[in-house]
């Protein structure tokens, strides 16, 4: 199995549990969150597990020598999907399967739009292209069936998922995280605006504690298809 995007390696322990003596790989561009991911592996006591950093939309992988490519939102970013898919569907053996998870359109997606309302503090902030490379350019299900059949998948299915989604403990746990994630949209503000935008922050926040933690609606598609 190789995963995509695979960031700090949850996915990709999650699935190396359960393969048996089957190897999970995680490919991913960055070389800090790989020396995290391999560090978990290794707290897991996991042996079936291996991390590159590679550029999975170009890197040379050995042909044929994967079943399964899985990518939990990882595959949104790609300058060429074309190319991408297709170069990923060489590395999987015929009848291999590909699975993604990527978002549904913003607004499906409470968080998103919560987050952005909060920090643009009333500034109209651009958003890219939809066929643009970004969190969602496989949000059009017509799109994602042009993409991968023209890089050579068949028996594309879209699956709708819409779960809540955890951001923190309570709200000042989620606050240091979303500030972590999205804190550039604070960037051109003035202290006025900065100070504005944190407290319309903290306010959807706290509108958003559970018991369970800090929840937010999404909405996502679980996308398949298969290598002839």
């Amino acid at each position: 199995m190789m995963d995509i995007g695979c960031g700090t390696g949850e996915t990709t322990r999650d699935v190396a549990g359960q393969a048996g003596s089957g190897l999970a790989l995680g490919v991913d561009l960055s070389a800090a969150m790989l020396r995290v991911a391999r560090r978990r592996a290794a707290d897991a006591g996991l042996h079936n597990v291996d991390f590159m950093q590679a550029d999975a939309q170009v890197h040379a992988f050995s042909p044929a020598s994967f079943d399964v490519a899985v990518s939990r939102t990882g595959t949104m970013f790609f300058a060429d999907p074309v190319a991408a898919f297709r170069n990923i569907g060489g590395a999987l053996r015929p009848g291999g399967r590909l699975v993604q998870l990527v978002w549904q359109p913003p607004t499906g997606n409470e968080w998103l739009l919560s987050f952005t309302r909060a920090l643009a503090a009333g500034r109209p902030l651009p958003t890219p292209p939809p066929d643009a490379p970004g969190p969602f350019s496989m949000a059009d299900p017509t799109r994602v069936r042009t993409v991968l059949s023209a890089a050579g998948f068949t028996e594309i299915q879209l699956e709708p998922r819409s779960e809540a989604m955890w951001f923190g403990e309570d709200a000042a746990d989620a606050e240091r995280f979303v500030l972590g994630l999205h804190g550039w949209m604070l960037d051109g503000l003035d202290a006025e605006g900065r100070r504005r935008a944190v407290d319309d922050l903290r306010t959807t926040l706290a509108a958003h504690e559970t018991d369970d933690g800090v929840l937010y609606a999404s909405a996502t598609w679980i996308t398949r298809a298969t290598r002839p």
